[in-house]
């Protein structure tokens, strides 16, 4: 019985793990994380977004965008206008992610040169490992 009991814990384990590998792929994705960043003092509508978060495309700022609200982050409000006005707000659970985010970007631009400089080193020492 404890076997049985062990196996159901198991996959119960490998479940959340599995749940939480998911959820940390869409909100540890780049765009994501920058979406958030920008979102953090208030409301903005698309374009906004669009010319914030730099090097995006509006295709993947879309799916983007989609991600997060399905995902309860963010709401997408739609205003009837022509054009259509939409905004982007973070929700209380979003807001939640700020300081993770926050301290990756520090984290980010603190180790930036050192990062570059081992990147150098490394592709120095590997010519054929690395991508340009």
């Amino acid at each position: 019985m404890a076997e049985t009991d062990e196996h159901e814990c198991s996959e119960s384990e490998e479940h959340v793990c599995r749940q939480v590998l998911q959820i940390l792929g869409v909100i540890g994705d780049k765009w994501s994380i920058l979406v958030i960043g920008q979102l953090r003092d208030g409301t903005l509508r698309f374009g906004e977004l669009h010319r914030a978060v730099i090097g995006i495309s509006q295709r993947m700022l879309t799916l983007t965008l989609r991600q997060l609200e399905r995902d309860g982050l963010l709401t997408r409000t739609v205003y009837a206008s022509v054009p259509p006005r939409v905004e982007y707000t973070l929700t209380e659970l979003g807001s939640t992610l700020l300081d993770a985010a926050t301290a990756l970007g520090d984290w980010a631009t603190a180790h930036r040169k050192e990062i570059g400089d081992n990147r150098r080193r490394y592709g120095d020492a590997h010519p054929s490992q690395t991508r340009s």
